[in-house]
């Protein structure tokens, strides 16, 4: 399996071959988590440490069933009750984990970069679990297995990802997870949400709900992330879910068969109407949170495997 990466900070140093290694892992424990023994070895004797500076009851327990069912050690770190409250800067957090000796470092951070600050510190692998507005990397891999499962392809496919593109960290993952998979790119949005740039990144932008809709086969609803919001992005939520939020009518426009995806938590009668959200013939966002959990697992698997590989490496190097 090729999958070389030390740490899963982002897609972007991800090559297509290593997402598809990556995915076709997960796979194989979406199976695994449909049995009644859902417990593996792969993480066995290794300590995993949960560590979210941002609230996130799905991700979080996401993080933390996928290590339980690998057989690793599992830490839920209380991040408001810990010395960061107290003053201590991420640099010493990072290094007063590092002197515990953990094997895996599950971290969420409303800073982007943050995590890569923290992978730069400690010896063992870090897994990104969202920072800032920069990425998102598990959301857009278990994104990515719920198109495949649901199309049976991630290539060639014409995906709209609609709502507040400027302060979302998932829509970037998915941006360049999606676009290294060749698959035609539309986001739409009001163009207070629409940051600069993104079309140079190859996508189609709209600020029409239906002309960005027509003909999808994947349509990919986001939150509006008012806590993000500092200053009046819509005139009210309202006027947002009459213009951007995906109802029976508006939808009618993509292909028959479209699928309708969320990340969660949906913001009912904002981004979605209640009925397409669940809707079994069309939304497969309760697949995305099982994918999640599997793709988790994937990730983790592949992180430990590169990280035994590199320690036996520096104990025959000692020897030597």
């Amino acid at each position: 399996m090729t999958f070389r990466a030390r740490h899963l900070l982002g897609i972007e140093p991800l090559a297509p071959l290593e997402i598809t290694t990556i995915l076709d892992l997960a796979e194989r424990y979406v199976d695994l988590n449909r049995r009644t023994v859902k417990s593996s070895d792969a993480l066995a004797g290794m300590t995993q440490i949960n560590m979210f500076f941002e609230n996130s009851t799905r991700t979080q327990a996401s993080f933390e069933l996928a290590g339980k069912r690998l057989g690793a050690d599992v830490m839920n770190m209380a991040v408001a009750l810990s010395s960061v409250k107290k003053g201590e800067t991420l640099i010493d957090t990072a290094l007063t984990l590092n002197a515990m000796h953990p094997d895996l470092l599950v971290v969420r951070h409303p800073s982007s970069g943050a995590v890569n600050l923290l992978a730069s510190k400690v010896n063992c692998a870090v897994l990104n679990a969202g920072d800032g507005r920069h990425e998102h990397p598990t959301q857009a891999l278990l994104d990515a297995l719920t198109i495949r499962r649901a199309k049976g392809r991630l290539q060639r496919l014409t995906i709209a990802i609609c709502g507040d593109i400027a302060h979302s960290r998932v829509a970037r993952s998915n941006l360049i997870l999606l676009g290294k998979m060749e698959n035609r790119l539309r986001l739409i949005g009001p163009p207070t949400l629409m940051p600069p740039g993104f079309a140079d990144l190859g996508c189609e932008v709209y600020d029409d709900m239906r002309a960005g809709l027509q003909d999808a086969d994947v349509v990919m609803m986001l939150r509006l992330q008012r806590e993000r919001m500092d200053g009046g992005f819509v005139p009210s939520m309202r006027e947002y879910y009459h213009r951007y939020g995906l109802d029976a009518d508006k939808l009618s426009v993509a292909k028959p068969d479209a699928i309708v995806m969320h990340p969660g938590p949906m913001n009912r009668g904002v981004e979605i109407d209640g009925e397409i959200a669940d809707d079994i013939n069309r939304s497969v966002i309760q697949d995305q949170v099982e994918m999640g959990v599997a793709v988790r697992m994937a990730c983790m698997d592949l992180l430990a495997r590169n990280l035994r590989a590199e320690r036996g490496r520096k104990l025959v190097e000692a020897d030597v």
